[in-house]
């Protein structure tokens, strides 16, 4: 069971992906926010206290490349999970040097992603919780 203090950010512009993730993730102890935008998740990431990103590669208007070079502008150790679908993979060259370690394919496993979040969370000390670091 994970420590319920780690603050994940999902963003999808899928509400089932992001409803999935979340119940999923909440499951396993982690406090998890879910959004549906570029936009949104870089508010996110500005107000601070994030310890993992779970990020879509393709959305509308900002895709997941464009957040993802402003997250590492933002904040370059954050890490961040991938989320992509067949036919992307052309883009994880450039999220590979931008530090993304970990990609996940959809339709994913979500053994496989448990597996990453607890492996990329290891090294990290976890805040209090969320509401500790924004209010």
């Amino acid at each position: 069971m994970a420590d319920c203090r780690y603050y994940l950010l999902v963003v999808d512009d899928q509400a089932g992906v992001r409803r999935m993730l979340q119940e999923a993730l909440n499951d396993e102890g982690y406090e998890v926010v879910s959004v549906a935008s570029g936009p949104e998740a870089l508010q996110k990431v500005k107000q601070g206290g994030i310890d993992l990103v779970l990020l879509d590669m393709k959305m509308p208007g900002m895709s997941g490349l464009d957040v993802l070079r402003e997250i590492r502008r933002l904040n370059p150790d954050l890490p961040v999970i991938l989320m992509t679908a067949y036919g992307e993979y052309e883009l994880l060259g450039e999220a590979r040097t931008l530090g993304v370690k970990h990609y996940v394919s959809k339709p994913f496993d979500l053994q496989e992603v448990r597996y990453f979040v607890r492996a990329l969370l290891a090294d990290k000390r976890p805040v209090r919780s969320y509401l500790e670091v924004i209010g």
